[in-house]
């Protein structure tokens, strides 16, 4: 099986950039969450004064990392709802439920821009009752964020092509000279 050149397209390696971001900053989240989360409940259950910024971080983490994550997800072909239907079809079929598939994605991608951007404009003003100093506009950027990511994606996989067995996607995959070094 041959696989894309390491270098690939210009505008491929700068999506390289930003699907590593969003790998490393949806792994930052997860691990965070994974700190919060039990201070909170160590600081309710065992020093009897319960925090109250745990639960509302991690859920504004939560989003990050989903948003965040699904674009990668979409990128790496690893989004369930892009491949389930389509493997299981006929060879005849594949190809034009695909292109279907990825023009849904766009216009789910754009409908989050448009209307994510005006949701966290028009909430910018609220706040959160137990982070008073945190906007909820600002909550919901993850909203548009994540909505442009996967746009960039799905254009990339329109007009590049297929990016899921990239090296910078599949980190399992290892050149042959690299395997003679080992």
């Amino acid at each position: 099986m041959s696989h894309p050149s390491p270098g690939g397209h210009p505008v491929s390696r700068v999506l390289d950039l930003v699907y590593l971001a969003c790998i490393w900053v949806a792994g930052a989240c997860i691990f965070l969450m994974s700190l919060f989360i039990p201070w909170g409940i160590f600081a309710r259950y065992v020093l009897g004064t319960g925090s109250q910024w745990p639960e509302p971080i991690s859920i504004l983490l939560m989003v990050i990392f989903t948003f965040l994550g699904a674009a990668a997800s979409y990128r790496a072909g690893a989004h369930i709802a892009v491949v389930m239907l389509i493997q299981r079809l006929p060879a005849v079929a594949r190809a034009p439920l695909a292109l279907l598939v990825h023009l849904c994605m766009l216009g789910v991608s754009v409908f989050m821009v448009y209307y994510g951007t005006k949701l966290c404009m028009g909430t910018w003003g609220q706040s959160i009752p137990e982070l008073p100093w945190l906007p909820v506009g600002l909550t919901y950027t993850p909203v548009p964020v994540g909505g442009f990511i996967t746009l960039l994606f799905v254009l990339e996989h329109l007009f590049l092509g297929d990016q899921s067995q990239r090296r910078v996607v599949r980190f399992d995959l290892i050149d042959e000279t690299e395997r003679g070094a080992a």
